[in-house]
């Protein structure tokens, strides 16, 4: 009889607000999309309401409750304010009415939820997320009241996150909301990212104790390329700007930078070291003319003048021809060890100015990168961000 009357509307009060009871509901984290900032949230509610329509007699009938399928009868829809989608189902295909009206059944809500998690101190990021939940009502103040009792959440780990407790709480009669306190479990988060960037930084220092040259400059150019790829695994993981962005993508754009001037700088000693100077760019000396196609110009004076040479060279060798070349070669010698003496001396010179300079600027760096490190790293663990969670509420 209850069946063949089809209720399939709400039932009418006298103040056009009907009463639900949420005498039980679960929530549970199912999963947290940090790079879209989405909360996906699973919920099963235990509801109870009174329909008049469907209470009888019992002692006209001797059943004091009876089993209904659920979609002969009019059940209340439940609905996540901030949720980007929501979707109730029926936990079970029938429910249970009683005879005074009483009705009782079981819905099952999943849901995604925008949830601006405050990432600034990611991967040490903890906060709040409201999960609003409400039913229908209309701008005249008909509809559906949610009065709750019990919530049990179901606490743990999902992905990098973890769900650290869940309350009910609310704003106003019609605003109700559960509050999941939420977390990034940084063991893994640190040992992926941040410890290889902090070791990545104590090699590039380590690197100075290499010699100047193209091993030094190579064993750079690695690093910098390696922290790269961390760069784009960050940019993959964590959303773009926004209020409260993760302060890491300007730790690590900072720690390439520095990579970077570590890099050019040993280059530029490189230069320094081989010949003393910071010029990118050197003139090349233009080879000596010599007496390139000279026989063609004076004509017979050329040859004149070169045939009286030779004869003066012979003069000279009849002479005293074995002296003159031994003072000659002992003239070559000592130029040539004078020359690669004042080399030898330059290119030390040049070494020496260019160690001095790279002992002080490797005194530097260790310095800067320490405290930046250490300071970038206390910020990201205790520096506070706050978020308005509740934008959506407008009014």
């Amino acid at each position: 009889m209850l069946m063949d009357k089809e209720y399939l509307s709400q039932p009418q009060t006298e103040n056009c607000t009907l009463q639900i009871f949420v005498r039980f509901l679960e929530y549970q984290t199912v999963e947290v999309d940090t790079k879209s900032l989405v909360l996906i949230s699973r919920l099963l509610a235990s509801i109870e309401w009174t329909d008049p329509d469907l209470a009888w007699n019992a002692s006209l009938y001797q059943h004091d409750e009876v089993i209904l399928p659920v979609d002969k009868i009019w059940v209340p829809e439940l609905h996540v304010t901030n949720g980007i989608t929501t979707e109730m189902s029926h936990a079970s295909p029938d429910l249970l009415a009683y005879s005074n009206g009483t009705v009782m059944h079981d819905v099952i809500i999943n849901a995604q939820v925008i949830c601006k998690v405050n990432l600034f101190n990611y991967p040490f990021a903890s906060d709040k997320c409201p999960v609003a939940i409400q039913g229908w009502s209309g701008r005249t103040g008909c509809g559906t009241h949610l009065v709750f009792d019990q919530l049990k959440p179901i606490l743990g780990s999902s992905g990098d996150w973890s769900t650290d407790n869940a309350t009910l709480q609310r704003q106003r009669s019609d605003r109700n909301y559960i509050l999941v306190s939420l977390s990034v479990k940084s063991t893994g988060p640190f040992m992926t990212l941040v410890l290889p960037s902090i070791l990545i930084i104590i090699a590039d220092v380590a690197s100075f104790a290499l010699p100047l040259g193209g091993e030094r400059n190579g064993f750079k150019v690695t690093l910098v390329l390696s922290f790269t790829m961390f760069l784009i695994i960050l940019n993959d993981e964590l959303p773009g700007d926004g209020e409260c962005r993760p302060i890491i993508r300007l730790y690590f754009c900072s720690c390439l930078v520095i990579l970077v001037v570590s890099m050019l700088w040993s280059m530029v000693m490189t230069r320094v070291f081989a010949e003393g100077r910071i010029v990118l760019f050197r003139r090349s000396k233009r080879p000596a003319s010599g007496n390139v196609g000279g026989g063609n110009v004076g004509g017979g004076k050329a040859g004149g003048g070169k045939a009286t040479k030779d004869e003066g060279v012979k003069a000279e060798v009849g002479v005293d021809g074995g002296v003159k070349d031994d003072g000659q070669m002992l003239r070559k010698v000592v130029n040539f060890l004078e020359a690669l003496d004042a080399k030898t001396q330059e290119s030390y010179r040049n070494q020496m100015f260019a160690s001095n300079l790279d002992h002080k600027f490797f005194v530097f760096y260790l310095v800067a990168s320490s405290v930046y490190l250490i300071a970038m790293n206390v910020v990201m663990a205790v520096y506070p961000c706050s978020l308005d969670h509740f934008q959506f509420w407008y009014n």
